[in-house]
């Protein structure tokens, strides 16, 4: 249980990821925080796992609510702590098949790396990195999907096309059915929302929950941990997107190393300013020296 609720989850660090060098990316992850995610997928990133084993092991759904018992106390989850508590959208698309065809068409084009129309059923690798990554970010904390991501579903791209070009999305509508799909027994929805489900008991009233831990920071997308992605995910993307991230470190290291050797070039201008002084003396003195000899010379 422990595991795979880890596995499924993924943050974004969207203050770091704003701060891509690649205009794709920054793009990407500007509609992905239009659209009201923001507060979903950034929230804070501290786990309670065998709290979390406890919610998911009796949790069912009454009606509207999702209701579980931990530490022997009573917990309901319903819609409404849901926008409170991450600020969701409560207008807009549910289908996704609503979205409008020539909006669907477009994106076949930007979406593609070789510039030609892509299927909206298609390998991820036919993709531009940037939706290469937003699709593995919705597979991965929206819907919720485990195993391969290497193909994107007619779904998913739907999806990425109504974010891409900031269309409304009912975003509480879509995540807490999906959230009620995880409790369901007879459901073959991947469990996940670890991060946010945390958030979630940690304010209920009258609960102390057990141990804290960190979330994994290799399962926080920052501009770093893009590159951590297993080949099978990344697919060269990261090589891709980071091509001037990397000029740009290499530049910084540069700077790095001609400021330790203008510091250090001081220390040793400072440590040898004494020997300096006492050259400066001595050439003083001597030429005093060799003067008050030569007037010595001229008044004789």
């Amino acid at each position: 249980m422990e595991s795979s609720l880890i596995a499924n989850a993924l943050q974004v660090n969207f203050d770091s990821v704003l701060t891509f060098p690649e205009e794709g990316m920054v793009k990407m992850f500007k509609a992905l925080e239009s659209t009201g995610l923001r507060s979903f997928l950034g929230c804070p990133s501290v786990l309670y796992e065998q709290d979390l084993e406890q919610f998911f092991s009796v949790a069912f759904v009454r009606e509207n609510e999702v209701s579980s018992s931990v530490q022997g106390k009573f917990v309901g989850i319903f819609e409404e702590k849901f926008v409170g508590a991450f600020e969701l959208s409560i207008a807009g698309l549910i289908d996704m098949t609503e979205v409008p065809k020539d909006l669907v068409y477009d994106a076949r084009c930007i979406f593609s790396a070789s510039g030609e129309p892509v299927k909206t059923f298609c390998k991820k690798r036919e993709m531009k990195f940037e939706f290469r990554l937003l699709n593995y970010i919705l597979a991965k904390s929206v819907t919720v999907k485990a195993g391969s991501f290497d193909a994107v579903t007619h779904e998913r791209f739907l999806l990425m096309t109504a974010i891409h070009f900031g269309l409304k999305i009912n975003w509480i509508k879509i995540l807490f059915d999906i959230f009620k799909e995880m409790v369901t027994k007879s459901s073959k929805q991947a469990k996940g929302f670890a991060a946010q489900i945390c958030v979630l008991l940690k304010g209920a009233p009258n609960l102390t929950l057990g141990e804290a831990k960190n979330f994994p920071p290799l399962k926080i997308l920052t501009v770093k941990t893009v590159g951590t992605f297993p080949p099978s995910i990344n697919d060269g993307m990261y090589d891709d997107a980071t091509r001037m991230h990397g000029l740009a470190h290499i530049i910084e290291g540069v700077m790095h190393v001609g400021n330790l050797y203008t510091l250090f070039t001081l220390a040793v201008s400072w440590l040898e300013l004494p020997l300096m002084l006492a050259h400066i003396i001595g050439d003083i003195k001597g030429t005093v020296y060799r003067d008050s000899t030569l007037m010595g010379h001229l008044d004789t």
